[in-house]
């Protein structure tokens, strides 16, 4: 199981500024969402340990948060090493999978994707956005 450290960095490392494809903090709170539910949906297991809270932005893993924070809504930096041996090949393939779809989408869009979503919608605000449900909803959107 990785930490949402890991999959920060693996999609930061990703990124290519120079094209215009950075990530802020808050459209990298949502890739961690989708991956997360992703994996939860294929495999019924989740991708990390850490909990996915209903801000009022969308979801967001508090401890990456504050980890960014301090950028605001500008580009965060690319890691300097990400060791993909850290990684499964099934970790790799749907990491690559959340980046090529919703990596294309700007924070705002992905914010407003999450908030029409039953995951973000179904949890009250500053609650905990349960696993259960999140599985449920991201098989919806399998195929």
């Amino acid at each position: 199981m990785l930490t949402t450290t890991q999959v920060a960095d693996y999609f930061l490392k990703k990124t290519h500024p120079e094209f215009g494809d950075a990530i802020s903090n808050l459209k990298l709170q949502k890739m961690v969402y989708y991956a997360q539910g992703f994996h939860l949906a294929l495999y019924g297991k989740p991708l990390f340990d850490e909990e996915i809270v209903a801000w009022e932005h969308g979801p967001v893993v508090e401890s990456l948060y504050y980890t960014y924070r301090e950028y605001g809504a500008n580009e965060l930096p690319q890691p300097e090493h990400v060791d993909v041996k850290n990684y499964s090949n099934e970790e790799i393939e749907l990491l690559d999978e959340v980046f090529e779809v919703y990596g294309q989408f700007s924070a705002w869009k992905l914010r407003n994707m999450t908030h029409s979503e039953r995951p973000w919608v179904e949890t009250g605000k500053n609650n905990v956005i349960s696993k259960e449900l999140m599985g449920e909803f991201f098989k919806t959107l399998l195929n």
